[in-house]
């Protein structure tokens, strides 16, 4: 594989192919020159992938990237659990396996409004890039979850950032659970010293990588260009343009319906940015289903103890309730 300026690895299995498609359409639209290494974690993952035959991205299964010591700890982890396990590993794989120079591992549920470029001149001659969940304080759980977010975190191949790199793919090895214990959380919490564990580590200042339901209440669009939406912070009205928003708990239900989660969405927010990655989702959906008429997305069954005369309450901009933000999926496809 000849070496691009930009590196990617990602997993997910057929429950988030819609996703990881998105996200990659959304790159590949605002990214020049980049690849993208899938882990493909089931079957159809890879039988979806290898018919669509992008030149650009790379599908791994998992008997190609499943090493003795993952699978020694596979079954003592949830599915969850071991796909966190499993992301420092993936970044190794692809410095080990490919002829690269950096990898950066994005979550599948990240969509692109322009060019990751500006983080990486950011990052300059640092080995590894780290990136903040910048919570709104009334959503703050940075002593629980971390102060970093594992959703964009990029290592080069050079002595520091392999060095944080293979102690991070051990730490994750010995634990890396859905709980908060001793310190640590999952995969992410053992980020929050690494300022100070390791040499060469930057955290991303740029407010457009990274916006996220648990911290875009701090900000507010002032116009929007197609794909290229120019923010402002309400604190200081510092301007910025959105890089990546991760659409974190974005759930699809039966009857056509869609939960965006518990954190407060302004109006605005909803327009530009979750309508248009519900409309985008759905072209991906089409994609897939042109290869297998038969593939669905996997869907929850939807119940709620508040629904009475529920089909007035989802109209569009209408929550049902006071907790989550519940929509008719139609009424963002029109």
């Amino acid at each position: 594989m000849i070496n691009t300026p930009y590196n990617f690895c990602t997993l997910f299995d057929s429950n988030y192919l819609s996703r990881g498609l998105t996200m990659y359409e959304s790159l590949k639209k605002h990214c020049d020159n980049f690849h993208l290494y899938v882990f493909a974690f089931d079957d159809k993952t890879k039988e979806i992938l290898d018919a669509l035959n992008y030149n650009n991205i790379t599908v791994i299964t998992l008997k190609e990237f499943e090493n003795a010591k993952l699978l020694s700890i596979k079954a003592s982890r949830s599915v969850a659990e071991y796909c966190w396990t499993c992301t420092p590993s993936t970044i190794l794989y692809v410095l080990n396996n490919f002829e690269v120079d950096n990898c950066t591992y994005i979550d599948a549920d990240l969509y692109f409004y322009s060019s990751p470029k500006a983080l990486f001149d950011e990052m300059g001659d640092k080995s590894v890039l780290i990136t903040e969940h910048r919570y709104t304080p009334k959503y703050d759980r940075s002593e629980i979850a971390g102060t970093y977010c594992v959703q964009f975190i990029t290592f080069k191949k050079n002595e520091h950032g392999l060095t944080a790199l293979n102690w991070w793919v051990n730490a994750c090895l010995d634990w890396c659970y859905d709980r908060y214990e001793d310190g640590k959380f999952g995969d992410q919490k053992y980020l929050d010293d690494w300022t100070t564990r390791f040499e060469g580590v930057h955290v991303l200042e740029h407010l457009g990588g990274g916006l996220a339901p648990w911290n875009i209440q701090q900000y507010k669009v002032v116009s929007r260009n197609g794909d290229q939406i120019k923010m402002i912070n309400k604190k200081d009205n510092y301007a910025f343009e959105a890089v990546f928003y991760h659409y974190h708990y974005v759930r699809h239900y039966e009857n056509n319906i869609v939960d965006f989660g518990w954190f407060k969405l302004e109006k605005n927010i909803i327009t530009n940015f979750y309508a248009n990655y519900i409309v985008a989702m759905n072209q991906s959906l089409k994609t897939i289903q042109k290869i297998d008429a038969n593939f669905k997305e996997s869907l929850r069954p939807f119940s709620l103890k508040l629904a009475s005369n529920l089909k007035e309450k989802l109209k569009f901009f209408i929550k049902a309730n006071l907790k989550y933000n519940i929509f008719k999926t139609a009424d963002f496809l029109k």
